[in-house]
């Protein structure tokens, strides 16, 4: 291809985009969810807070699930003032306690819908959260209200395999992590730094 081609193909592609994002007028914040039985759900959410925190926002999580393990994100992203719930009990079927389990969401659960109407919020993660309404241990329609009446310039992203979807329905953007390829499957051990 000709310098000259490529010049006219990149002009057209930049008019397009130019276009989209002349369109694009509305402010408010958005409500994400990150879904899919890949990897990298987490992660992703944990680096929009990292980017959320870098711009001086205020930022809140919930970590469903995996509350026991060591987590370099928290660890990291607490020190510049990101404010952790997490939900202690470790993976469910690990506890295998269905009552003690839907009082730990419950208890984290309250303290996100806390959150979500706190305006001081930009960004609110609720980590695995999928996990805790396919289980019954938080209501999908207790979800539903707090996130649709948080306040308008509050961003809000979910975590976690199986969003439903009533969520997916209301939800600004959705991203599905797709598995290619795990080395877990290849008898790989979760490796720190990496995995977790």
């Amino acid at each position: 291809m000709s310098e000259q081609s490529h010049q006219q193909r990149q002009q057209k592609l930049k008019e397009k985009v130019d276009a989209r994002i002349d369109a694009a007028q509305q402010e408010k914040g958005l409500f994400l969810i990150i879904t899919g039985n890949g990897k990298g759900k987490s992660t992703s959410a944990f680096g929009t807070v990292a980017r959320a925190a870098g711009h001086g926002f205020k930022c809140g999580v919930a970590q469903y699930i995996k509350g026991t393990w060591a987590c370099g994100e928290r660890d990291l992203l607490s020190q510049h003032g990101v404010d952790f719930h997490v939900m202690s009990t470790g993976f469910t079927w690990d506890t295998q306690d269905k009552t003690a389990d839907t009082q730990a969401a419950q208890k984290i659960w309250s303290a996100c819908k806390t959150m979500l109407s706190d305006p001081s919020y930009d960004l609110v993660v609720l980590d695995e959260i999928t996990y805790m309404i396919t289980y019954g241990y938080i209501d999908l329609d207790d979800v539903i209200d707090a996130i649709s009446q948080r306040p308008s310039e509050q961003s809000v992203l979910i975590t976690g395999r199986g969003a439903h979807r009533r969520l997916v329905e209301i939800a600004d953007t959705v991203s599905e992590v797709r598995n290619v390829k795990h080395a877990f499957d290849a008898g790989v051990k979760a490796r720190q730094g990496i995995d977790w």
